[in-house]
């Protein structure tokens, strides 16, 4: 109750003073104090309290039947292991509604029945330096992540995501990503969608071989078809974010499933994502078309197709008590035999890509030869010696 008003009212009443005095006396108008007059002849002291300013009615209130809609919408979609938000639910709701309600307002309504989680300490959108190629197939994504098939064995997923059009271009499951899945996954995804004219990466080992001063079979594949290969800084995942976020909505959409049994389940599951979420998902950086619709209305970028640098190495070697010596190619260690004759002796490995020579120090050549891809030995005719099988087996033992 307002102090004021019941001073008023008690000194109208008991020492029958006039409305006007107490106006003048207190700077408040005359129909004020009548209307807190009118409301005690009804109620008494207690219509003197303050009352709730409210509108009666609200014409832009959402209807009963239009937030059911948005609350049966986001139960659908966080089952289906899609994307849940103010943003999806809106996409959805405009094909349903001619004048659906704004994202702002599915947001209130979301969080009125507690389906909003408080993220304070996520850092602000507004903060991150973004970057997007212009033309589908500018520049490539690819990065692998870790799942689980049912009974806890561990797999690795590998994803091709194109930057501009966020088309997924492939994905693969495999017990652990070699440098050869990767290699053929691009491939297929080449084949398909036609070759990019860069590829970005991070600095793992099935894509990278420079860290250990050589190169892979895919920045092989990439000098030759011209492409230019990128590598995110260590440490900086943000690089690489398009495909790291569709490493988010991929799992979300894996969760609800039952668990793979076997690759080739997962495999088949990630199939049915990519054909959802290339032709059906709703993308908020592409203004909430399907990734495959931008992908098909813009013209292609290509590779330079820059004629290919030859990768020339030295390296200084001693030959083995058992005739042969050494040479990693594309990530593998290639035995190469020379014979017995010359054991203990110093010699130069002349490596132009495949091709090596093996000469002495006198300048005398000992052996050339062309490294092949799935090859590991390279004997003098004859089978792989008995103590190479040994140092196998030992090795993996």
């Amino acid at each position: 109750m307002s102090n004021r008003g019941r001073y008023i009212v008690e000194a109208i009443v008991l020492e029958h003073r006039s409305p006007s005095e107490l106006a003048r006396t207190h700077k408040v108008s005359r129909s004020w104090i009548y209307k807190l007059l009118d409301r005690f002849e009804e109620g008494g002291y207690a219509s003197l309290e303050p009352r709730s300013r409210r509108p009666r009615s609200c014409s832009h209130q959402v209807e009963a039947r239009v937030q059911k809609l948005i609350l049966k919408l986001r139960r659908e979609l966080a089952a289906a292991g899609h994307d849940a938000g103010p943003q999806t639910i809106h996409f959805h709701l405009s094909k349903k509604l001619a004048e659906p309600p704004s994202v702002a307002t599915i947001w209130r309504i979301l969080k009125r029945h507690g389906l909003v989680t408080p993220q304070p300490q996520k850092r602000p959108k507004s903060s991150f330096i973004r970057f997007a190629a212009k033309l589908p197939n500018e520049t490539w994504q690819a990065d692998s992540t870790p799942w689980t098939l049912a009974d806890g064995t561990p797999v690795e997923i590998l994803n091709f995501l194109d930057d501009c059009s966020r088309v997924a271009l492939a994905s693969a499951c495999f017990r652990t990503v070699k440098g050869h899945d990767v290699a053929h996954l691009f491939q297929a995804a080449s084949n398909t969608f036609g070759l990019p004219a860069s590829l970005l990466t991070d600095n793992g080992a099935v894509f990278t071989g420079r860290q250990r001063r050589g190169k892979v079979i895919l920045e092989l594949e990439l000098e030759r078809l011209g492409i230019v290969p990128k590598h995110s800084t260590a440490y900086h995942p943000q690089t690489c974010g398009k495909v790291e976020r569709f490493h988010q909505t991929l799992k979300r959409f894996l969760r609800v499933r039952r668990p793979a049994r076997s690759l080739a389940e997962l495999q088949h599951q990630l199939d049915i994502f990519r054909v959802y979420y290339n032709n059906v998902r709703p993308h908020r950086a592409l203004n909430r078309q399907a990734p495959m619709a931008v992908f098909n209305a813009l013209v292609k970028a290509k590779p330079l197709n820059q004629p290919t640098p030859v990768d020339h190495r030295v390296r200084h070697d001693k030959i083995d008590r058992f005739g042969s010596v050494t040479l990693r190619y594309l990530s593998r260690l290639r035995h190469i035999r020379v014979g017995t004759a010359h054991k203990n002796r110093k010699v130069h490995l002349l490596v132009a890509d495949a091709d090596v020579r093996i000469v002495t120090q006198d300048g005398e050549l000992l052996r050339a030869l062309t490294l092949e891809p799935n090859r590991n030995y390279y004997g003098l005719g004859g089978r792989w010696p008995v103590h190479n099988v040994l140092q196998q087996v030992s090795s993996m033992s």
